[in-house]
């Protein structure tokens, strides 16, 4: 077993290969491998693992690309993001991907499949809608019908029929990763010295480029390494973070909040990654139906989807009191419109719960966060001295 720093630098390192090497030296080692970015913030790698494939995050270049031609595609109050993946797709880090999903996020991803599919980037580009309506029977049937467009898409380049059987082993391997992170969550919850805040987001953005099978490996060791009484306790305010589920924040701004005081207890950055809660039945008849359901019922809340039946408000409450955290950050990318369209709805219920929070904004390639770090700081030396009062009041 590897030691838990050689994991995490392992992991380090492929979570910022921007030239993708390790997904695409797997797609060479056999023929009718097909590689599939997915933009943030969910989508169902299941189907593509099944279908002979591998879905690969993209979520930009970070700070560590710098953005030129870029620029040219979108306007100075657009978030960053697009232009990050635009400056991706023309330096040709990602020539060697055979399709490109963009999920329904918001109108500025819309818009990047329209320049993908006009600059003929890759052999096809899906935008891909997720029901805004959580009746099994309307969106469900949707949501499957999507699915199915996809499945279409790489039986064309690799001509591979998806069966049962390789649906329901692609969801229980998922359903392995995702009962593994969420292992790790649950060691943060009680214990977040064992591992910081951004070695955890190391460990599960590696997942996102390279196999299911081999990411499930690194988990079980990492797994096994955090139920030991590793690390020091310092004095610090747990805190949930809300508002990072697309554009990525910079590592350096990640740190800085666990370095001005908090331990991270929960939080919504590779949203995509944590996306169901619990297990997709991998028995099913109907696999598809199977994937269906769970995102119907099992999904976690966020601001691109419509969940007025289940306020999404109420359901980070729940996470602030289920961690037992001491308050939430909202963190938001600059000109990010569901996430700060969120904002007040989210403050507003937290005044009358009694929820502490604070709230900032950044982009990807931010690279002072002295500012921000101070703000946090303050927010957290707040807390410890009002420490006696409850964290909440549902």
């Amino acid at each position: 077993m590897q030691t838990l720093k050689e994991i995490v630098d392992f992991c380090k390192f492929q979570s910022f290969d921007l030239n993708f090497t390790r997904a695409k030296a797997w797609k060479e080692e056999k023929e009718g491998r097909v590689l599939v970015g997915y933009m943030p913030i969910y989508f169902p790698r299941e189907i593509i693992h099944a279908a002979g494939g591998m879905a690969v995050g993209v979520f930009g270049g970070g700070d560590i690309k710098q953005i030129i031609k870029g620029d040219a595609y979108y306007q100075s109050y657009i978030c960053h993001i697009p232009r990050s993946i635009m400056e991706l797709a023309l330096d040709k880090h990602m020539d060697h991907f055979d399709g490109f999903i963009f999920p329904s996020i918001c109108d500025v991803i819309r818009n990047l499949s329209g320049i993908f599919k006009q600059k003929k980037i890759g052999k096809f580009v899906k935008y891909m809608d997720f029901p805004q309506n959580f009746l099994p029977q309307i969106g469900g049937v949707f949501y499957q019908q999507e699915m199915q467009h996809v499945l279409k898409y790489i039986k064309e380049i690799n001509g591979v029929e998806v069966t049962t059987e390789a649906l329901n082993h692609s969801i229980d391997l998922y359903n392995k990763n995702r009962q593994m992170i969420d292992f790790i969550y649950k060691i943060r919850q009680d214990f977040p010295w064992r591992l910081s805040i951004i070695d955890v987001y190391h460990i599960i953005r590696a997942g996102t480029v390279i196999t299911v099978e081999e990411h499930n490996e690194i988990l079980e060791q990492v797994c096994e390494h955090i139920k030991n009484d590793i690390g020091v306790r310092q004095d610090k305010i747990k805190i949930v973070i809300s508002g990072a589920f697309c554009e990525q924040p910079a590592m350096g701004l990640i740190k800085a909040i666990e370095d001005a005081g908090c331990y991270v207890v929960d939080d919504d950055y590779m949203l995509g990654s944590r996306m169901i809660l619990g297990d997709v039945d991998a028995t099913s008849t109907n696999p598809l139906e199977a994937i269906s359901n769970a995102y119907i019922k099992q999904s976690q809340y966020s601001s691109s989807i419509y969940d007025i039946d289940n306020p999404k408000e109420y359901r980070l409450a729940k996470i602030v009191k289920d961690r037992g955290a001491n308050g939430v950050i909202f963190a938001s990318a600059s000109f990010c419109d569901p996430s700060l369209l969120d904002a007040p709805i989210f403050q507003n219920a937290f005044n009358k719960m009694g929820i502490r929070y604070i709230a900032f904004q950044y982009s990807e390639n931010i690279n002072q966060y002295k500012v921000i770090k101070e703000q946090v700081g303050a927010f957290a030396d707040s807390i410890k001295l009002w420490d006696d009062e409850p964290v909440l009041a549902l």
